[in-house]
């Protein structure tokens, strides 16, 4: 099993990858800082991209008049939430503090909005009004270690690769098929923490990882979106963000559209350099223990091609050791190139 530990302070974070051999440790902190996400923009912004996504048929109203911008009016995503033009206006400029469930209930309906994105315009409203601060589950420390019990779960799961994240899309642990899985992840980390995020989006090799790179981009950037939603007050976020936003145009591109997902389960296509193409179902749970983490396991479908694969990188865990960065911990990682 592969596992990280984060410590640090509020601004910048120290993470240690130490294998079960404990064989090599790998130091990192944060990139550069943003400011923090304006809530009322915020709103806005995700308020009047849902309200463009829907026509007049979409739900049951006539269309009446030439429609300067694509997507439903105000007033009729107010009549359809049972409000005024005014008050819905007045949350639309991103005025949310103290709305009542009920409203949001109304508007998400009006809206016709998911799962995903009803949670997502509560936690906008709960960041509004503040609660969102008192609502987050308490922390003892920032360190967060592995349980010896979570590891000998890990590492009894040997029928396909698992693998820890947190909202961030860090990747903090695996059992020894996903470590080797995701040996290019944790070889091209540059000494910082393994980031699904940045290694989409900030190294070419994803592309070759990922066949439909496009989607596992989507993803990425919904996930993101909706863990900044339910955590608008992560410095560590705020500097992911900000770092992609800076240095790649798909993510700015992604990132403006407003997009948010429960990642729960589906199917996933992964190209991996020994045993080729992996197209694995998977299924996704909250860690209850672990509030913010995730326990993600994947799976190949009976007699099929991808089980014979993954049997083989299965045989490779076992008898391969995945090189890990030395990094001197007296001194910063190195930037992802």
């Amino acid at each position: 099993m592969a596992c990280l530990q984060e410590t640090g302070s509020c601004d910048r974070e120290e993470v240690t990858l130490v294998r079960c051999t404990s064989r090599a440790s790998l130091i990192g902190r944060g990139a550069g800082s943003v400011d923090g996400m304006d809530n009322r923009s915020e709103v806005r912004e995700f308020l009047s991209s849902r309200r463009a996504k829907l026509t007049p048929e979409d739900v049951g109203l006539p269309d009446v008049g030439q429609r300067r911008v694509p997507g439903l009016r105000r007033g009729e995503v107010a009549a359809l939430a049972g409000v005024s033009i005014e008050y819905y206006s007045k949350l639309e400029r991103g005025a949310l503090g103290g709305v009542s469930a009920s409203v949001l209930d109304a508007i998400a309906r009006a809206l016709r909005l998911d799962d995903a994105e009803r949670s997502h315009l509560f936690n906008l409203a709960q960041a509004a009004d503040g609660t969102s601060e008192m609502l987050r589950p308490r922390r003892r420390s920032r360190a967060w270690t592995p349980r010896p019990s979570l590891t000998w779960v890990l590492d009894c799961i040997t029928g396909g690769p698992a693998l820890v994240r947190n909202g961030r899309m860090d990747l903090l642990a695996t059992n020894p098929l996903g470590l080797v899985m995701h040996a290019s992840l944790y070889e091209r980390a540059s000494g910082r923490v393994p980031n699904f995020a940045r290694y989409t989006f900030l190294d070419d090799d994803s592309r070759r990882f990922y066949p439909d790179w496009d989607t596992a981009a989507d993803t990425a950037v919904a996930i993101l979106r909706t863990e900044a939603g339910r955590d608008p007050h992560d410095r560590l976020m705020h500097d992911l963000v900000g770092e992609l936003a800076t240095r790649s145009e798909e993510f700015r591109r992604r990132w403006s559209s407003h997009d948010v997902r429960l990642h729960g389960a589906g199917t996933k296509t992964f190209h991996h350099t020994a045993v080729g193409e992996l197209e694995l179902a998977y299924e996704s749970v909250d860690m209850v223990s672990d509030p913010g983490l995730t326990l993600t396991i994947y799976a190949a479908e009976p007699a099929s091609r991808t089980a014979q694969a993954l049997a083989l990188l299965g045989s490779l865990a076992a008898s391969t050791t995945v090189a890990e960065p030395e990094v001197d911990a007296g001194k910063p990682p190195s930037s992802v190139r």
